[in-house]
């Protein structure tokens, strides 16, 4: 028996749409997650970038359990002394509700050089329109 590592040029990409309505935002985002890093093949290579492109539509309309919607807060630092900033939930979901799904994913994923190109490949938009329809994305049932 012989393992079979693909080239990057015999990866095919394809492109999906997944619409975050009504979903849980932990179980929506590790799918997506799943889909994005490629383990959904049966070809999967850990070190390579073999994932599909994902479209997530309607970010501002996913749900949270329990009391996370006042309680969760999101950290960030600028790396100067006392720059801490934390922002809740509920304020992020009137600001930016894309960065919601953004930061769900991306704790999902490696935190590499490889998790770093592979978030390129997450496209999220606040309502049903998004300008991708050219690439024809199929939708993603999760």
């Amino acid at each position: 028996m012989k393992t079979k590592s693909l080239k990057a040029s015999e990866i095919n990409k394809e492109w999906y749409i997944a619409n975050a309505e009504g979903k849980t935002l932990g179980r929506f985002a590790s799918e997506v997650a799943k889909v994005l890093r490629g383990k959904h093949k049966p070809s999967f290579t850990p070190h390579m970038d073999m994932g599909d492109f994902v479209v997530v539509v309607n970010a501002e309309k996913i749900g949270v359990s329990g009391n996370k919607e006042s309680d969760k807060t999101y950290f960030k630092h600028s790396g100067y002394i006392g720059s801490t900033t934390f922002t809740k939930l509920d304020h992020m979901r009137r600001t930016k509700p894309e960065r919601i799904v953004e930061k769900a994913v991306w704790g999902m994923l490696p935190k590499n050089r490889l998790g770093r190109a592979i978030i390129k490949h997450l496209k999220v938009y606040t309502g049903p329109n998004h300008p991708h329809e050219a690439q024809q994305p199929k939708e993603l049932n999760i």
